[in-house]
């Protein structure tokens, strides 16, 4: 039986992972690809505290992640089998690792995000901005 999520430590080995997939998956790396090796860490730790904060409720992450992705979208265009595959990678690392509640609200919050992001990324009216 695998262990829940449960601390910092899981939070990293589950971003970790997730990355390296990431990196060997041809429809989403060149998203990734453009962060130069110094930002590639900065990237993972603001997603340690993104996940730490979502699944822990620390108050660690204070980031803007629809701005970010906003400006990547502006670029290069996310489209929803970036999405799909981002959601497929994320549940797949997620479930080779662990089990339990924590593991199944990570996966809950990927999709509430996923879905969130795409109709935030594709409303070009401004009306579903906060």
């Amino acid at each position: 039986m695998k262990k829940d999520i449960e601390n910092r430590n899981d939070i990293e080995l589950l971003v970790n992972t997730f990355y390296a997939a990431v990196k060997k998956d041809a429809l989403l790396w060149p998203y990734f690809a453009a962060l130069l090796e110094a930002q590639w860490q900065k990237h993972l730790e603001r997603q340690y505290l993104f996940w730490e904060n979502a699944l822990f409720y620390t108050g660690g992450y204070l980031g803007n992640p629809l701005q970010k992705h906003r400006k990547i979208h502006q670029k290069k265009m996310i489209e929803n089998k970036h999405f799909k595959r981002w959601l497929d990678l994320f549940f797949s690392v997620t479930d080779s690792l662990f089990e339990g509640e924590k593991a199944e609200l990570a996966k809950q919050r990927a999709y509430n995000i996923a879905v969130v992001m795409k109709l935030k990324l594709d409303d070009q009216t401004g009306v579903h901005e906060n």
